[in-house]
């Protein structure tokens, strides 16, 4: 198995195929739904809200999904968080005010919850250790290629075609339905823990996920503020889609790349530079929207790839951190608290970054996101200087 490329890993062929249309259904909708409820006379708190609360639930879920795995298999909860994630997409249509939207994106998030969780855990499984910075690559790439194409293009495509051509991409997680029911045939045993053990050595080190959880939330609320505000902060439709689209493109090719990068140097020298990345592209950005009606196309470019690049690495470092500190068995638990982190950050983001460019500007509001990222630089040094093994 080891000479085989990890895109053909067995089981690896499916995860990527059900990855693809589950966070196409994902990302169609992550920049258009807060515009939807703006279409419906929600201000920036609402629109706002609508990622907020989408991100709620998806953390909520998360709590429960390694449970639920062991309860009752993979089958039914992947196809049942597949349905939940793709269905309400066709209902958006109905109405544009403020509660069915939240009400609906409450509802995807809990099949995003379960897509996320079981997702990266399947990653780990699937491929042995010495490679999984790759394999996170590659599945990096498979979450990446929808964000690329629906983010920055789902503004333009509800601008000029509609908003009903979105909400039908939005319901491609109903057809991902067919790879995880092939997943589910290979991987029902991998949810059982050694029931061999005592229960004071199957309990998950969640101590030692914090740090990265904490990484992950100060990168992934810089994100989830940009998804979430693009369109509204900037002056262009066109601005929009380009900053999105270099955004995407650059996080995708950090995401893989520094997967190999951390096969082979480790994850922790590069984590530190990352963060301090990100807090300079938010500030980069916050000076190219300063003023709402003419925004600096450059800046706004040069910024966004700077967030991108910082967003897709350190998802991928933070998650090998993640597995590295736990054993086999614990996938799932610790699969759910990076997961948690993820939306969380995207979520508080976007939510945190509305409430202060309400009172505020979008400029204030992204520099306070930016300092937000810089308060976590303090994990990565000081890990990084005592060498503390993470597993």
């Amino acid at each position: 198995m080891v000479n085989t490329s990890v895109w053909r890993a067995p089981g690896m062929p499916l995860l990527l195929t059900m990855t693809v249309l589950g966070f196409s259904g994902y990302a169609a909708l992550l920049a258009v739904a807060p515009l939807w409820a703006v279409h419906g006379g929600a201000d920036s708190v609402g629109a706002g809200l609508v990622n907020g609360v989408l991100m709620l639930f998806t953390v909520l879920t998360q709590l429960v999904v390694p449970g639920a795995l062991r309860r009752w298999g993979w089958a039914p909860v992947l196809v049942t968080g597949m349905l939940l994630l793709g269905l309400p997409a066709l209902a958006h249509g109905v109405s544009d005010a403020l509660g069915p939207t939240l009400a609906l994106s409450a509802v995807r998030g809990l099949g995003f919850g379960v897509l996320t969780v079981t997702g990266s855990a399947l990653v780990a499984e699937l491929v042995e250790p010495q490679r999984r910075g790759k394999a996170i690559g590659a599945y990096g790439l498979a979450i990446a290629g929808p964000q690329i194409l629906f983010l920055s293009a789902g503004p333009w495509i509800a601008e000029h075609l509609g908003f009903g051509v979105v909400f039908a991409v939005a319901a491609l997680p109903v057809a991902a339905v067919v790879p995880a029911i092939g997943l589910a045939r290979m991987l029902d045993h991998v949810p059982e823990e050694d029931r061999e053990e005592d229960q004071e050595k199957v309990r998950a080190p969640y101590v030692l996920l914090l740090p990265p959880m904490a990484l992950l939330i100060g990168v992934t609320l810089a994100g989830g503020a940009l998804i979430t505000f693009m369109a509204q902060m900037s002056s262009s439709a066109v601005l929009t889609a380009l900053a999105l689209l270099l955004m995407s493109v650059a996080a995708a090719l950090a995401r893989w790349r520094v997967g190999a990068w951390s096969d082979r140097f480790g994850p922790q020298r590069f984590i530190a530079p990352l963060v301090l990345l990100t807090t300079s592209g938010m500030t980069v950005i916050a000076w190219a929207v300063r003023d709402p009606r003419a925004t600096e196309a450059p800046a706004l470019m040069i910024g966004a790839a700077m967030v991108g690049i910082s967003y897709g690495g350190l998802q991928n470092l933070t998650l090998v951190v993640t597995f590295q500190a736990v054993r086999r068995q614990h996938y799932g638990p610790a699969s759910a608290v990076w997961n948690i982190g993820f939306d969380a950050g995207t979520g508080a983001g976007a939510v945190l970054v509305g409430m202060v460019a309400a009172g505020t500007s979008f400029s204030t509001a992204l520099l306070v996101a930016g300092a937000l990222s810089l308060l976590t630089l303090p994990l990565a040094l000081r890990r990084r200087r005592s060498g503390a093994p993470v597993d």
